[in-house]
């Protein structure tokens, strides 16, 4: 086992060999950061605690990190081009589940910023996500006290709402599924 050289490019079989939490975007190797803090795990369980209340007699599964998400350019799944941690995944298609992770596009994916990764999530996760079909994209943020709701159309994210802390957070592509914010932040 080894760690990546983060300023090279790699490949899933490089990733396979790594020691620690690695995600892989567009060749490059970016390291988990460390424990995230209480405010961040207290949204994380708070928002899965909502999804499972709501999918719980759906064909919908919701997994929380550390829970590996395979993309890849082709339906070859032995090619794999990137492997992201999702703070939060709802998954619709049981075939896509494997005991190493999902292989293709979670239906929703939800990302708790934390100073070290908000870049990372707004911009190469936002467009890796975007470029593979995830239908539902949301980011909070828990400095701002915000969600940022995008969701896909004709093939590109479109804003569909910026929640504030006293809006209910309401899904695009799930019309029933709604997360009051204040619940989110009352830590």
């Amino acid at each position: 086992m080894s760690n990546p050289d983060e300023k090279k490019i790699h490949t899933y079989q490089d990733w396979l060999t790594w020691d620690g939490t690695w995600e892989l975007i567009n060749g490059k190797a970016y390291t988990m950061s460390p424990a995230p803090t209480s405010l961040h795990q207290f949204i994380v369980g708070e928002l899965h605690f909502a999804l499972r209340n709501f999918f719980q007699n759906r064909s919908c599964y919701v997994f929380v990190s550390p829970f590996d998400v395979f993309f890849s350019e082709s339906e070859d799944y032995q090619s794999l081009d990137h492997v992201t941690q999702p703070d939060l995944s709802v998954v619709c298609s049981k075939e896509q589940i494997s005991k190493n992770g999902c292989y293709g596009s979670p239906t929703i994916i939800i990302e708790v910023l934390s100073p070290s990764t908000a870049l990372k999530d707004f911009n190469e996760k936002f467009n890796l996500y975007q470029k593979h079909g995830v239908q539902e994209y949301w980011i909070v943020d828990p400095g701002n006290r915000t969600v940022h709701v995008y969701a896909l159309q004709d093939g590109s994210y479109q804003v569909r709402h910026l929640y504030t802390e006293q809006e209910t957070v309401q899904s695009i592509v799930f019309k029933d599924l709604q997360v009051p914010m204040n619940t989110l932040f009352s830590l």
